[in-house]
């Protein structure tokens, strides 16, 4: 078995060197361990300092192009390679190398497709308290479009099987850790959390500038892929509220009108409001209609994709 450690990197020359020494020679279950670093357009030494490490596969951006698209990098290559297993890590050391032997346990044991490390955030010394609850909102909140029961959604340390990999299709731009759970937990991929430990921190995230354009990011990005594959559900709910409430309206008049004798002039604004809403309701219905049929044609091409990276992986 053969298990891939990746490193997404953008100016990590003060502390990949420390990050790869970290990492596990040898673990149970795995035959070959290779390493490999997507360098993120780095303008420092970062790739000096790979070379030096003797890292087996070095991808290397010539501009900044973000997490996602490193992450994407990595993935092809890591099945180019024939992994069969391929953990994500940082390269700023903020995890704990020594536990990547716990993190894949799961996957080699086929207990699980995906395993996301989950950091002591409680006990984190650096994460003060309302870095703390955003954390937890924000797992909650990950947790309800996802369909799964993972506490640390934000967490880069993970591990994926050969299976997952080629399931997974990233469209972010921003970060594939949202997006990659919500993938394969509505792909009814088994994904499982464990308990890992953090290192010191070395420098701030480069990932965002400040909270509020994380949370808005993040936000957006599980907003959106959650109604890629839950479009269509989304879109029947909004049209049958509507049309609940345009039947009120409706209701309203008729009773006035029947039982009051009330003049149909008055009710003229509700009845119009009443048919706007109505024709929204109705628009949205023929909206879900529509992205249920896109849907099906993404499925047939994410099936038609699996099927061709399948057979990919078997040649190798």
């Amino acid at each position: 078995m053969k298990l891939i450690i990746q490193i997404p990197c953008f100016n990590e020359e003060a502390t990949l060197e420390e990050t790869v020494l970290a990492l596990p020679k040898s673990i149970e279950g795995i035959d070959v361990i290779e390493t490999q670093i997507i360098d993120d357009g780095s303008t420092d030494r970062t790739i000096e300092v790979a070379r030096k490490l003797n890292i087996n596969h070095i991808i290397s951006f010539k501009q900044n192009k973000g997490l996602a698209a490193a992450f994407r990098a990595g993935v092809a290559n890591a099945l180019e390679q024939g992994a069969d297993i391929l953990v994500n890590t940082d390269g700023d050391n903020q995890y704990y190398g020594g536990d990547i032997e716990k993190l894949i346990a799961p996957i080699i044991n086929a207990k699980a497709e995906v395993v996301v490390g989950a950091r002591p955030i409680e006990d984190h010394p650096e994460f003060g308290y309302f870095k703390k609850k955003l954390q937890k909102i924000g797992s909650w909140t990950l947790r309800q479009f996802s369909q799964t029961n993972i506490p640390d959604a934000a967490s880069g340390f993970r591990a994926y099987s050969q299976d997952a990999l080629i399931h997974l299709n990233v469209y972010s731009d921003f970060s594939y850790c949202m997006e990659t759970l919500i993938q394969t937990g509505l792909s009814n991929l088994k994904v499982l959390s464990v308990d890992i430990r953090v290192n010191p921190q070395t420098r701030k995230s480069r990932l965002f500038s400040s909270i509020p354009q994380y949370v808005w990011k993040s936000g957006n990005t599980m907003l959106s892929i959650f109604l890629l594959y839950r479009g269509s559900q989304v879109l029947t709910a909004l049209s049958a509220l509507l049309f609940l409430v345009a039947l009120a309206i409706f209701a309203r008049y008729f009773f006035y009108i029947g039982f009051f004798d009330a003049p149909s002039s008055a009710f003229w604004p509700s009845i119009i409001i009443g048919g706007a809403i109505f024709t929204v309701a109705f628009f949205s219905y023929i909206a879900s209609i529509m992205c249920l049929q896109i849907s099906a044609n993404r499925k047939l091409l994410e099936e038609i994709l699996y099927r061709a990276r399948r057979e990919d992986c078997e040649r190798k």
